[in-house]
Parts: structure tokens; sequence; C-alpha cells
């Protein structure tokens, strides 16, 4: 049978994997199509490994400058409110999903550097209304904005009443309420007349 995973030896960095100079064992299909046609990675030797110390060393670097400016950016995060507009109906429900690119978008308008699989919708979100998102960056970095979904015209107010049922799940029937007693003066004249 034949092996389903290879060891390599990262050329670059890759998101999820590993950075430069780090020997990863993969499924051998992400190999073949993926990491070894983008010359991302390559089989690992000695000679190779010593080729990206320099290289490694600039990538670590890197990585912390970003971890710190990703904390800095999520101390100003947590708690921010953003709003988006979206067209709907009359009840509410939006005529297309508010996506993960929407948030981020709406994220790097405000000046944070946010990439839509950092976004971590709860759900979908397909109707007027208020929701906390998760921004997650890292295991251990993360922070929590509320999202208003509005629409984009006013919404008229459904005018229709609200049925009610008793007990057993029949239909009450609501009356219409008494007026005022003038409507009631003409039946009585009505009632002098005929007799």
């Amino acid at each position: 049978m034949a092996t389903k995973n290879v060891k390599l030896l990262l050329t670059e960095n890759v998101d999820n994997l590993g950075i430069v100079g780090d020997v990863v064992t993969v499924r051998l299909g992400y190999a073949r199509n993926y990491l070894l046609p983008r010359s991302l990675a390559t089989a690992p030797s000695a000679d190779r490994l010593a080729a990206l110390t320099e290289k490694r060393a600039q990538a670590e670097k890197e990585l912390a400058v970003l971890r710190e400016q990703r904390r800095g950016a999520i101390g100003k995060m947590e708690g921010l409110e953003f709003t988006i507009s979206r067209s709907c109906n009359d009840l509410g429900h939006l005529y297309g999903s508010v996506t993960q690119q929407d948030v981020a978008d709406a994220l790097g308008a405000a000046g944070f550097q946010v990439k839509a699989r950092e976004v971590r919708l709860p759900f979908t979100i397909k109707r007027v209304d208020n929701f906390d998102v998760l921004v997650k960056f890292g295991s251990d970095m993360e922070a929590t904005i509320r999202l208003h979904v509005v629409p984009d015209r006013t919404l008229e107010e459904d005018q229709r009443d609200e049925m009610e049922f008793d007990n057993e799940g029949n239909l009450v029937e609501k009356r219409p309420a008494k007026k005022s007693a003038a409507p009631a003066a003409p039946a009585a004249d009505g009632a002098a007349s005929a007799g």
C-alpha cells in the first residue's frame, strides 16, 4: 500500500502549516497538488536546511512583529461595534447574507487588517439584527466585536393583528371593541319607529 503522508521542508511560510525551514508531515495529495507545484516545499536534506537558516531567522522576526501587531489590534478591537447596511424585505430577512468577507472589509475600512478566514461567524447572517462575531488570529489571540445589521431603508410596520390560541389550540376570536354610544343611538331610533 502506498504511503499517505510525506515529510517536506518548507521553503516559504505556509499559513496553518509552518514557517520556512520547518520539516512538516503532510498528506501526499496536499504535497503533490499544492506545496510542490508552487515551490513552497521540497524534500528535506541537511544542505537545504542549512541554506534556509538565514531565511528562517528573518521569517521568525517577521512573525514576532506580526504577532505584536495583532496583539495591539485585538486590544483595540475588543468590544468594537460595526454597522452593515443591507437590502431586506419588510420582515427583516436579507436578500443576501452577510459574509466573512463583508465583516473583514468593514474592519479594514476601520483600519484593521483582517483576512476573511480570521472572521468566525457563528452561523449564516440572513436577517436584520445584532450579532457577536469572533475575530480569531490564533489560538490565543481573539476578540469579539458587535455587528449591527440594519436595513437600507425604513421598514414598514406590520399592521396585522397577532392570532391568539387557547389551551386546546383553538383560535380565540377577537371582537372589535365598541367605539362609542353614537352608533348605538340610530339603532334605538329604528326600534322605536318600528313599534
